[in-house]
């Protein structure tokens, strides 16, 4: 029996999980807690309180970090706060003989290798190949994208910066999309995570609503004005949630209209994604939004978008589509990925 302790570690929240690993791939998770990062001045006090709490009597053998930022040498620095995080330090700290940190996205990749079936909502069948590779895109504060590759009986992780690649428009309402950014953010070119994350949802909806194009609701409206004018400061509501929710309960125009925007243009980005991996492993969707939308994810626009690519449309019809369903898939991953040390 090995003792692994795994995290997810962002700027608003640190969830923890000790896991007992057993044989292989069964994990059983023994403890779980969360806890406000702000309310620290570092992780290893919040581990040293979790595993207080957990009341267990070892120490954990090894630890893996998911981390929301990027990760260097086993090193990072978190996305809106001020930690720093080494492992090296982390070990001799905590007395974990093996820490190893990973970027959130690849935590999300190993994450898959350990979902089960509730865990995912299929899109479309199509015809999987399991020696081919797996491809993850997941909107959500940004537009994260990666895949796996595998080789022998298991499969390595790989995180990539596709979500900073060029937005693509196809339509005369995306072109007047990509020019309004230019001219708003004064830039010299617009990224697709500039429009299909939650930062995209606002800036279609704000297109939408400066081109006049459906009337503005009073309750939107007031989310999305006060957001505007918190920029720069801590934000005390979230636009993106609040037009999602509107556009899936039909209540508001011109939220429906920027939610079929965002969703056409993020079925478009998968494809042009599994169009350069080929993942009959399966195309994963991951991150927090297509959970939250899934009505306008499932009413067919998503996978129209994702084939529309003429005559390779027949390719892209024959990869799986799946819907990430479990919000802990980073955590799964963190844990895998401490099995592995």
């Amino acid at each position: 029996m090995t003792l692994l302790l795994a995290g997810d570690i962002g700027g608003t929240k640190t969830i923890l999980r000790l896991v007992e690993a057993s044989e292989k791939p069964k994990l059983k998770t023994l403890y779980e807690e969360r806890y406000p990062s702000k309310d620290f001045p570092d992780l290893v006090p919040i581990v040293q309180q979790f595993l207080a709490a957990a009341k267990t009597k070892e120490i954990p053998q090894k630890a893996c970090f998911a981390i929301a930022g990027p990760v260097v040498n086993n090193t990072a620095k978190l996305t809106n706060l001020a930690w720093f995080l080494d492992s090296s330090r982390l070990q001799e700290q905590l007395g974990i003989a093996h820490v190893t940190l990973i970027n959130d996205f690849a935590a999300v990749g190993f994450g898959i290798l350990g979902l089960e079936k509730k865990d995912i909502l299929t899109l479309q069948e199509g015809k999987q190949n399991l020696e081919a590779p797996i491809g993850i895109i997941g909107a959500g504060t940004g537009l994260g994208q990666g895949f796996l590759i595998k080789t022998g009986d298991m499969y390595q992780i790989f995180p990539s910066e596709g979500g900073h690649s060029d937005f693509a428009p196809r339509t005369e309402l995306e072109f007047q999309l990509l020019k309004y950014l230019l001219d708003k953010h004064d830039i010299q070119r617009v990224s697709v995570e500039r429009v299909v994350s939650g930062m995209g949802i606002v800036s279609i909806y704000e297109f939408l609503r400066d081109r006049k194009i459906a009337p503005e609701s009073p309750e939107i409206a007031q989310v999305v004005t006060t957001w505007e004018r918190e920029a720069g400061k801590e934000k005390s509501v979230d636009p993106g949630a609040a037009i999602g929710t509107a556009a899936v309960k039909k209540s508001d125009r011109l939220s429906e209209q920027t939610m079929q925007m965002f969703v056409d243009a993020y079925g478009a980005e998968a494809g042009n994604l599994s169009l350069k991996l080929l993942p009959y492993g399966g195309l994963y969707l991951a991150g927090g939004i297509a959970p939250k939308i899934l009505p306008l994810i499932e009413n067919g626009n998503f996978l129209l978008n994702f084939s529309s690519k003429g005559r390779m449309r027949s390719i892209l019809e024959d990869i799986p589509v799946h819907v990430i369903l479990n919000s802990q898939v980073g955590l799964i991953g963190a844990a895998i990925s401490a099995s592995r040390l």
